[in-house]
């Protein structure tokens, strides 16, 4: 609707003219239909009319301020844009018309058009209507939430945002989040662009201080009617571990969420919420329980001097012009106003005011967007004083008499306009304005009777990321019903000193000396956290000792064999004499019972406190020892192989066998395996090292081989000349490969300890025992009458 314009003379002491200022405004008044009990239910979104009223007292406020527009009256239309793409644009084009009759490109308008638009309480409504402000260059001004989409200068340059740019906004949620504790979150946000990009922020620095998500839901800006999502939601909401749940979106978003509330009341549950939050609590009834207890964060702003006041005396009757104003006296009192040709209906009485208004529909509370509307009329005011004064202070007296302005001529003085207003806020739009945000953080109560009430309980300031300040005063927060005390929402119980959560189980290694540490202090690698987790202790160093069970089991092992090989040598010696000894090559069992006590005694070189000269001579008494043993074994096969092919006719053998020739296989596989160890000291020698992982609380001192691949041609080399006569030496170090890498620390070493003990009994077993019970048990059987009496013998 149009409402009435008047004008009077601007008399400047160097000038007289005649000038009319037009304001636009498009403030939205929804109307919902919702089905209860098979009946169609309208509802009013009576709090908006607030934009229209704060229009008015700031209309009426530069009119009567003599500096401000002196002798100047603005005028100003006033039309109701719908919810809908279809009417929004209806809407506009009929203001650029002047006529219900649409006609692109003309108006029938006989005043001036207006210079400017104040509009949209949601950024989707600005940027339908900036697409056609855009072609005539009409400044719109919105005063909704701040939103990036209509800060892009390329797509909306005419469109100026009365609200700051919301992004501190995810440092106060967080900080809120921080101080009662709160680490389990689930997120509402709205199914768009700012939603998006709100939920992104939110998340990135979620992440940054620890804090998880328990899940999040994207709120549709339209609403199927008892979509079959309503209950799995609701349910899902009710039903989560998460007791803070956070809330951002567009209006439409928001009053979604209270579709299926009459069903599914949430009483247990925190919200948090950005300013948008009047619009559900206000309007939107079945929520009010599930929001009780709740907190919302809104920009900071100072209290306008004589609004109360305004809104106490202001009655249909100043306006009737303006249709809902009466249909809300209708709707509040169910009477009409003084005047009104609905004789049908009572006649209010005198005192009726918005004051007795009940709680669900209070309108003596500022919204936050009628704040910024009441900043848009006066920031329009001030561009426009700026111009007439840069007119007059010109001296053109053309421009003086018919002040005649074009809306384009206007956004040079936008982009530089910064006043005080009168509850004492700077307001401009220059980009320095968003550098500092301050919100008043707000608790929301809900008493009986429908009164709801928005209780400031503290303040969040942010200079910067790293220049933030929340102050609250917990004392006075009312908390929702289903808690007696601070609510907790954790994913996990809370960690004592000397824990960390982590998202995995595992040994810590790191420690934390306060509760609930996100991150803990790793020990250095000469230390280890204590029992409680809360101190470092110094490892102690360790090594496979001859003192410990394990060395000394090891250690007894390998004496008793050495004094039993050294025992049989002596029985050999000793009945060098007979046959048995004479067959088996005297000298051969002397230099493999030999190498088989210095194989028995090289294992105590990996015993004890490794040096650099151990860890050498545990490879190379390795390798050369056992290379002697193993040797010789086969110079006494090959003796036996020849044996047997000099009694068969015709053979020429028995020069190689009277010659020993097979002796010399000892010495040239001794002299390559002193090759192959010449190598390996020269490229990688053995050295001492450290193994502070393998045994908790323990540093292990031990040989590292230096170069694995010479070890395993150390081993190679050995294993090569293995037959089925050494079955058991051959089945030790093939399962010792696995085992030995299947183990750590000073387990490895007594692996390799016991492989060299097992292989060498193995030999000494295999090869000496049944000489020994011969010797001893059966003496008969070592004669030479013995041997000449049986056709066939057979040394093994």
């Amino acid at each position: 609707m149009c409402q009435g314009w008047r004008t009077t003379e601007w008399k400047p002491e160097y000038a007289h003219c005649n000038f009319r200022a037009w304001l636009g405004v498009f403030p939205e008044v929804h109307d919902l239909t919702l089905l209860c009990n098979a009946a169609p239910l309208p509802r009013w979104l009576w709090k908006n009319h607030q934009y229209v009223l704060t229009f008015y007292f700031a209309i009426q406020e530069i009119n009567k301020d003599s500096h401000l527009l002196p002798n100047l009256s603005l005028g100003f239309q006033f039309y109701n844009a719908f919810p809908s793409d279809q009417f929004t644009l209806w809407s506009t084009l009929s203001w650029l018309s002047g006529d219900y009759i649409l006609l692109p490109n003309y108006t029938c308008q006989t005043q001036e058009k207006s210079v400017a638009i104040i509009a949209g309480s949601t950024a989707a409504f600005s940027a339908e209507i900036g697409t056609l402000l855009e072609l005539y260059k009409i400044p719109q001004l919105t005063y909704g939430p701040f939103d990036p989409m209509l800060n892009d200068k390329d797509q909306f340059p005419s469109l100026y945002q009365m609200a700051i740019n919301d992004s501190s906004l995810v440092y106060g949620m967080i900080s809120l989040l921080l101080h009662f504790g709160w680490t389990w979150v689930a997120l509402f946000v709205s199914d768009d662009m700012k939603g998006e990009w709100f939920l992104q922020d939110l998340k990135a620095e979620m992440i940054k201080k620890g804090l998880c998500v328990a899940f999040e839901v994207k709120l549709p800006a339209t609403k199927r009617m008892f979509a079959s999502t309503d209950i799995s939601f609701m349910t899902r909401l009710r039903s989560s571990s998460a007791n803070v749940h956070i809330l951002y979106g567009e209006v439409r978003s928001l009053i979604n969420v209270d579709i299926a509330g009459p069903y599914f009341l949430t009483t247990g549950k925190v919200w948090v919420m950005a300013a948008k939050w009047d619009i559900v609590v206000h309007e939107t009834y079945h929520m009010l329980h599930s929001l009780h207890g709740g907190f919302s964060f809104s920009p900071h702003r100072g209290e306008i001097p004589g609004f109360k006041h305004f809104l106490k005396t202001v009655n249909p009757s100043q306006y009737p012009e303006d249709f809902y104003l009466s249909k809300l006296w209708l709707h509040i009192f169910g009477c009409s106003p003084a005047g009104s040709l609905c004789g049908k209906i009572g006649v209010c009485p005198p005192n009726a005011s918005i004051e007795f208004f009940p709680g669900d529909t209070d309108m003596m509370t500022i919204s936050d967007s009628s704040y910024l509307v009441y900043n848009a009329v006066y920031a329009v005011a001030h561009v426009l004083h700026n111009i007439l004064l840069e007119k007059a202070e010109a001296g053109s007296p053309g421009d003086i008499a018919q002040p005649m302005l074009l809306p384009w001529q206007l956004h040079p003085f936008f982009k530089k306009i910064k006043f005080t207003n009168s509850a004492g806020d700077d307001i401009s739009f220059h980009e320095t304005r968003d550098r500092m945000a301050q919100y008043d953080v707000q608790n929301i109560g809900n008493f009986p009777g429908g009164l709801q009430l928005l209780v400031k309980i503290g303040e969040f300031s942010s200079k910067s990321p790293h220049d933030q300040v929340l102050v609250i005063s917990e004392e006075m927060i009312e908390w929702p019903l289903a808690f007696k005390e601070t609510p907790k929402s954790m994913c996990s119980q809370s960690c004592v000193p000397g824990f960390r959560k982590v998202p995995q189980e595992g040994k810590p290694l790191y420690i934390s000396n306060h509760t609930d540490a996100g991150q803990c202090n790793q020990c250095s690698e000469d230390e280890y956290p204590n029992s409680e987790r809360n101190r470092c202790l110094s490892k102690l160093v360790t090594f496979l000792a001859f003192e410990e069970s394990l060395g000394m089991a090891l250690t007894c092992m390998a004496l008793c064999f050495s004094v039993i090989t050294a025992a049989v040598l002596g029985v050999f010696v000793k009945h060098r004499e007979t046959p048995i000894v004479k067959a088996n090559n005297q000298s051969l069992s002397y230099i493999l019972l030999i190498s088989l006590l210095l194989c028995f005694l090289c294992s105590l070189l990996f015993i004890g406190r490794p040096n650099t000269a151990t860890c050498i001579l545990q490879q190379i008494t390795f390798g050369l020892v056992f290379t002697v043993a193993v040797s010789t074994v086969l110079a006494k096969t090959i003796i036996v192989i020849l044996a047997f092919k000099v009694m068969k006719p015709g053979r020429t053998m028995r020069q190689l066998l009277i010659s020993r020739a097979s002796n010399s296989v000892i010495p040239i596989c001794s002299m390559i395996q002193l090759i192959f160890c010449g190598i390996w000291l020269g490229t990688a020698p053995p050295f001492i090292d450290r193994d502070a992982h393998s045994e908790h609380g323990h540093i292990i001192i031990m040989c590292n081989k230096g170069s694995v691949t010479a070890f395993y041609c150390v081993l190679g080399y050995l294993a090569k000349f293995l037959t089925f006569s050494m079955l058991v030496f051959c089945s030790v170090w093939v399962t010792f490969l696995p085992v030995y890498h299947s183990t750590k620390g000073k387990v490895m070493v007594a692996v390799e300890v016991f492989s060299i003990l097992a292989s060498s009994v193995g030999l000494l077993g295999c090869i000496f025992v049944p000489k020994c019970y011969i010797i001893f048990m059966r003496p008969e059987m070592n004669t030479l009458k013995y041997f000449n009496n049986r056709k066939c013998s057979k040394i093994v």
